[in-house]
């Protein structure tokens, strides 16, 4: 199936744009503000990794961030916040800008991604339990919701504890 979701990587244009999709997508503009405090953070934001997904009309409606975190002391990716417009969700938008991001990266060269999330959304994209590959986070959570992608599974993956980026506050 194709995806009516045109992707592109965020331009300096659309910041406006990609607040509004997180304060539209989540009840408290803690997302939204997020995003903002890693934008802000050069030891966090990677050119290239943060990505919309564009309606056939020409609106913003997805969008899915990665950032610089590590494991252990490799350095990795953190998926998140991922948001869609309320009206656009369930239908691609997020998948689109998700995929699309992790395309990038991967094109890029980065091999491992981390996401805190719902264990029925993200396996399909090949997340797995990250504990599978020996990698904790610094919170208690159950093991189904904490994932991790191998971009480059011939490559080791790090293994050890993951320290996001400060802007999380954990």
């Amino acid at each position: 199936m194709t995806s009516p979701y045109t992707t592109r990587p965020e331009s300096a244009g659309d910041v406006a744009a990609v607040r509004d999709i997180n304060l539209a997508a989540f009840p408290t503009p803690h997302e939204a503000d997020l995003v903002e405090a890693l934008r802000a953070d050069p030891l966090a934001w990677l050119p290239g990794l943060s990505w919309l997904a564009e309606a056939p009309g020409g609106e913003l409606v997805g969008y899915a961030l990665l950032t610089r975190c590590h494991v252990g002391d490799a350095p990795a990716l953190a998926l998140g916040p991922c948001a869609v417009k309320p009206e656009y969700q369930r239908r691609g938008a997020g998948s689109a800008a998700i995929r699309a991001a992790l395309d990038a990266a991967r094109e890029q060269g980065e091999n491992l991604v981390v996401v805190l999330g719902h264990a029925e959304y993200y396996p399909r994209f090949g997340f797995t339990p990250a504990s599978g590959f020996g990698i904790r986070p610094p919170f208690d959570v159950e093991d189904k919701y904490m994932m991790a992608l191998a971009l480059h599974p011939a490559r080791p993956v790090p293994s050890g504890v993951i320290r996001y980026a400060a802007a999380f506050g954990v």
